[in-house]
């Protein structure tokens, strides 16, 4: 059952501390990773999102299923469709990972509810690995696309099958990998997470990968991320061109550090940017950040926000200004888009956006959702092509809003600092944040931010 919110704004100023989560982008790939590793890697400060959890908890059951020798049952359900869930059936597990199964021929179900990257991530996880597995998720990820990594993975010697559309989860990896090449090419454009999650097999293939990207390449810091972190734990790679090469090779023992999260920081941003003055601090977050969501920074000074790097974190402070920039290009770093594009409505701010094409395919068609719900005061955006202008000719906020959030915890994220401008937002499956940022009413709370249920 969906749960509503009413929220209000005591003021039009935000001063406080504010303690925030491990980075998901982070934490998701240094799972893997330490899954990979054979107990080489460990992870620090791991995220409470829900995504990540329910990773964690799909991994670290999985290497108890590896560490069985008999087993009575091979079915397990991992996960639920409610993101904050891991459910696991049957205790007694198949094998799985590197080592060969020894249970009768009937795969196990791995259900990710609607974590997107899980569904990336385990799809080649589980496909180079010796063990039959169904991969399925929500209604909602049984719509978004699998199809470029599932080529890719079948190229380099992958067993996978579709049980329902083809292109669409669930989809049956059926074990027995062997590398058949070492080559393979995947267009830049459509999901840098297809990339991510050949790139963090790459160490484990026998004779390597050597990754031809075709096009531009969308997302281009999250590459660069899964890059950097694999290099922390001594994995080696080449990048020339188009072409991204690691061969086989053995993990360092190390530990990886997760870093709080930059997109959750990035609400704290529009919060600043709304309110008439504004003085927050966030532990933990650096300049020198392996996450691309960090240019909030610099999209923020453009509406004033100031951002100090010291005592171990950045201070936001708000300076009133005339706001210039135009164009905002959002190809490197389009999680940020539902947060900049509101934050420009509500200031009447008439910006054009590019770089927005992977937002179709996301939790909800977040352009779709955007247009609807930001028609609710008067705002248009409108869409040419692959440009996306504001149209704030006709803005009026009104005294009381209604907010869906389509399934999607950026939605509901990114319209939440409107309660500073309108006196009654109701903001629908208020839940929603455990995907990423699980503390996010809680810490409004601490900035004179009030959530109610609504009155009947």
């Amino acid at each position: 059952m969906k749960h509503n919110i009413i929220l209000t704004k005591t003021g039009r100023s935000a001063n406080g501390t504010i303690q925030l989560t491990g980075s998901k982008s982070e934490c998701n790939r240094a799972l893997i990773i330490e899954a990979l590793s054979d107990g080489k890697v460990k992870v620090e400060n791991v995220s409470d999102a829900a995504d990540a959890v329910l990773l964690a908890g799909i991994l670290r059951k999985t290497k108890a299923e590896s560490q069985k020798s008999k087993v009575e049952s091979p079915e397990v359900v991992v996960g639920t469709d409610e993101v904050h869930e891991v459910e696991v059936i049957d205790e007694n597990l198949s094998s799985s990972g590197y080592e060969p199964s020894t249970i009768n021929h009937e795969p196990k179900t791995v259900n990710i509810g609607p974590a997107g990257t899980a569904m990336r991530f385990l799809t080649a996880y589980y496909g180079i690995g010796n063990e039959e597995v169904i991969l399925t998720g929500s209604e909602r990820m049984k719509q978004r696309p699998i199809g470029i990594l599932v080529d890719a993975l079948r190229t380099l010697g992958a067993q996978i099958d579709y049980e329902e559309q083809e292109g669409y989860p669930p989809i049956k990896l059926k074990g027995s990998f062997e590398q058949q090449t070492r080559k393979i090419s995947i267009k830049g454009n459509i999901s840098s997470q297809y990339i991510t999650a050949l790139l963090l097999i790459a160490v484990k293939l026998p004779f390597g990968l050597e990754l031809h990207i075709e096009g531009e390449l969308t997302s281009r810091p999250y590459v660069e991320m899964t890059l950097a972190m694999l290099k922390e734990a001594n994995i080696l790679h080449t990048w020339e061109g188009s072409v991204i090469s690691i061969p086989n090779q053995e993990f360092a023992t190390t530990s990886l550090h997760i870093e709080p999260d930059w997109s959750a920081a990035s609400y704290w941003y529009a919060i600043a940017a709304l309110s008439d003055e504004a003085e927050l601090f966030l532990p933990g977050l650096t300049s020198y950040s392996l996450q691309g969501d960090s240019v909030i920074t610099e999209i923020m000074a453009n509406f004033g926000i100031t951002s100090q790097f010291k005592d171990g974190g950045v201070h936001l402070t708000k300076e009133v200004k005339p706001i210039f920039r135009k164009i905002f290009d959002m190809k490197e770093c389009p999680d940020l888009a539902q947060t900049v594009i509101v934050v420009c409505a509500a200031l009447g701010h008439e910006a054009t956006f590019t770089g927005l094409e992977t937002l179709k395919i996301k939790e909800t068609d977040r352009i779709l959702a955007l247009q609807t719900e930001l028609a609710k005061i008067g705002v248009k955006l409108i869409e040419k092509g692959q440009v996306y202008k504001l149209d704030c000719s006709e803005k009026q906020l009104p005294q009381r809003m209604f907010i869906s959030t389509y399934h999607d915890h950026r939605m509901a994220m990114a319209f939440a600092p409107l309660a500073i401008l309108i006196p009654e937002l109701e903001i629908e499956d208020a839940d929603v944040v455990g995907k990423s940022y699980p503390a996010f009413w809680t810490d409004l709370a601490k900035v004179g931010f009030h959530a109610s249920p609504p009155t009947p």
